[in-house]
């Protein structure tokens, strides 16, 4: 199975889980970090997830990923945990609840006529193609979300 396709995989097993308990999904991942592998659940409810509720989720998900174990090459860790505060924005939903909002954009490669590859910029809309900013010189600017490394909610501390 591809990295994807793992993660494609984890979410449909584990939305039910998350569905049931008033949870929202943030993302999945399957990643590499040194010699192991981590299967990352990310949740998130009104108000905070906890703890307890991470260890609900994991306890609910494992059994049903021991029915794929064949699927996967190699062992990997299992975490669930909230997303945090510097939590990425990725879906459509991320986008419309952060529409207005300063945003942080780290890019695969700078925007034409430009040299950074890392700005802040006001959310002004969305596609399934492109998320479109209000730069610093109030220039409204579209960008392919192909070209998105990372996208989060802009903090000042």
């Amino acid at each position: 199975m591809t990295k994807k396709e793992i993660e494609s995989m984890c979410e449909t097993l584990v939305l039910p889980i998350i569905e049931e308990n008033g949870f929202e999904l943030v993302d999945v991942e399957y990643v590499k970090e040194g010699a192991n592998y981590y299967l990352r659940v990310y949740a998130d409810k009104e108000g905070g997830i906890t703890i307890d509720d991470c260890v609900l989720i994991s306890r609910a998900l494992n059994p049903k990923l021991d029915d794929y174990e064949k699927e996967f090459k190699d062992p990997y860790i299992l975490e669930v945990s909230s997303p945090g505060l510097l939590r990425p924005l990725k879906k459509d939903k991320d986008f419309a609840r952060n529409l207005g909002k300063m945003i942080e954009i780290k890019l695969f490669k700078p925007l034409e006529g430009r040299k950074e590859k890392e700005f802040e910029a006001e959310l002004s809309a969305y596609n399934d193609k492109t998320i479109t900013v209000i730069l610093d010189d109030d220039e409204e600017t579209d960008i392919d979300r192909s070209n998105l490394a990372l996208v989060r909610l802009a903090f000042e501390f």
